[in-house]
């Protein structure tokens, strides 16, 4: 059964990023995942089709009510019952989250159903947050205009671990952050570009060398670029072998400087 993913938004058509292209689209396409969007402005309570006011207290900005995201929330509940789903795990994305990181991706992916709340103006109301939302992410220390890229991060991290995403389900094993280390530097033709040649190890043909070569670059780019990483890394555990790639790795970067 694929992944049905629901989305609270008052931009519906951003949504096209995700289910029309890359490796999201074809994702849709074969029906690894469903997405559907519910736009609160459909249950709106005045002929205005209002779905913010001022906030009380004072202070800038708008907040969304919470009428009409609770009718969004009901309706796509009620979808999701039609087709045999009676619970879904409700996220509001919001800069008050928890930081979205690989542990909670692969948490998520495990899921059966997702709805997710995408937010705009000053926030929504907190009463509509303390009765349905489940848990809050964020994707980063920042503030962006709304909820609606953050849940296209968040989706996109998602289905790429969902069986049938990528051409090699094994694709995503070997990501980035997979292993608390960042991925290796990738080479392709030509074999020398401006100069540079490709590191000659992985012309080699030697399989074993190149896997000894692709850890060792991993681990002295965590150094390099995410300390706080390899930090936690290190407390898990560096291997015998993993220890001497990385100061061999320290090493040549004190030659080179």
């Amino acid at each position: 059964m694929s992944l049905e993913i629901d989305v609270v938004t008052l931009f519906p058509e951003m949504f096209d990023a995700v289910t029309k292209y890359g490796v999201t689209g074809r994702a849709e396409k074969n029906k690894v995942y469903q997405l559907n969007t519910w736009n609160p402005r459909d249950y709106a309570e005045d002929s205005r089709k209002s779905v913010d006011d001022s906030p009380y207290g004072g202070g800038q900005g708008m907040v969304l009510l919470a009428a009409p995201l609770e009718k969004a929330i009901v309706n796509a509940r009620a979808r999701l019952k039609s087709i045999g789903i009676d619970d879904a795990h409700v996220i509001y994305l919001s800069p008050q989250g928890k930081l979205l990181d690989h542990e909670k991706v692969l948490e998520l992916s495990g899921y059966g159903s997702l709805i997710l709340v995408c937010g705009r103006y000053e926030g929504v109301d907190e009463r509509f947050i303390t009765r349905y939302v489940d848990e809050e992410i964020s994707i980063g220390n920042y503030v962006i205009s709304g909820g609606e890229l953050a849940a296209m991060v968040l989706i996109d991290s998602i289905v790429r671990h969902l069986p049938g995403s990528l051409g090699d389900n094994n694709s995503a094993k070997e990501d980035t952050f997979s292993d608390l280390l960042l991925e290796f530097p990738q080479y392709t033709r030509p074999e020398i570009y401006n100069g540079e040649p490709v590191p000659s190890v992985l012309l080699s043909g030697n399989h074993a060398k190149i896997k000894r070569w692709r850890l060792q670059q991993s681990l002295g780019k965590t150094w390099l670029n995410r300390p706080d990483l390899l930090a936690q890394k290190c407390e898990e555990g560096l291997s015998k072998e993993e220890e001497l790639l990385l100061e061999e790795f320290k090493q040549q970067q004190d030659y080179k400087s």
